[in-house]
């Protein structure tokens, strides 16, 4: 029997089509489900009642369920400008999340300031309202956060109160700043609630890493799962693949990838 039993989703957005071919596609590479971007793909002010309901029907004729959400901004939470805005938009994703039966969003975190700077208490305010939102819809906050140190993590979930905060594994993120990924894990793994299964090289003094399909690159995906089965993950495995002339078949290696392990 194979060792993982996560189910598995593709990020469709790695797939540089519109959402209903790439919901197609993800269907036709056998995934269990997708990953949606709330900013780029479908926005919930742009589905009404009848859309959404239609966007359902189209994901159970599939036989696909949506695993999580992405809401992915240029700002973090700690940042005051349109602050507001980037909160409201965060809930509506929440609750689309929720009304697609996904139970994660995955959200950019932002840089985290020095606990004595006033920032500081802005965005612990912020991921505590958008933590009461997320409990009361039933969908967990995966911070993603590859610029944040692991004791700046650390000490802001410390800070917050328990199951307000949840942390996005994405090695090849971690991988492009220098950071190990079983690192990241072995300091906070029990924080993770979604992981993605992405791959990248870093070059001897480059300050960038490559993208590369997975398996072939730093990640060392069959020890991060294994790390995580000790943490009792049993939440979704994201597929990302980006930067590549055979996405089809690199996500179709993906999975297949994933199912050997």
């Amino acid at each position: 029997m194979p060792m993982l039993q996560n189910p598995i989703a593709l990020k469709t957005l790695s797939l540089s089509q519109p959402i209903k071919k790439a919901l197609h596609t993800a269907a036709r590479l056998e995934y269990d489900g997708v990953q949606i971007d709330t900013r780029r793909e479908v926005h919930p002010s742009e589905l009404s009642e009848t859309g959404l309901r239609q966007f359902r029907k189209m994901l159970d004729d599939l036989n696909l369920r949506v695993g999580s959400v992405a809401f992915p901004t240029r700002r973090g939470y700690a940042d005051a400008d349109d602050l507001q805005r980037r909160m409201d938009a965060a809930i509506a994703s929440m609750r689309l999340a929720s009304e697609l039966s996904a139970r994660t969003m995955v959200f950019t975190l932002g840089s985290i300031p020095e606990s004595e700077d006033s920032s500081y208490t802005t965005l612990l305010d912020v991921l505590g309202t958008l933590g009461v939102h997320g409990n009361r819809l039933g969908v967990s906050l995966a911070a993603h956060a590859p610029e944040a140190e692991i004791e700046q993590l650390t000490a802001l979930l410390e800070a917050l109160p328990a199951g307000t905060l949840g942390l996005d594994l994405n090695p090849a993120a971690l991988i492009a700043r220098g950071d190990s990924p079983s690192a990241f894990l072995k300091s906070v793994g029990q924080h993770v609630c979604h992981v993605f299964a992405n791959d990248a090289v870093r070059g001897f003094g480059e300050t960038s890493s490559t993208s590369v399909e997975l398996g072939r690159g730093s990640a060392d995906l069959p020890a991060l799962l294994g790390a995580m089965e000790e943490h009792n993950y049993r939440g979704w495995i994201t597929v990302e693949r980006s930067g590549s002339e055979n996405l089809i078949e690199d996500c179709t290696n993906a999975v297949k990838f994933l199912r050997s392990l």
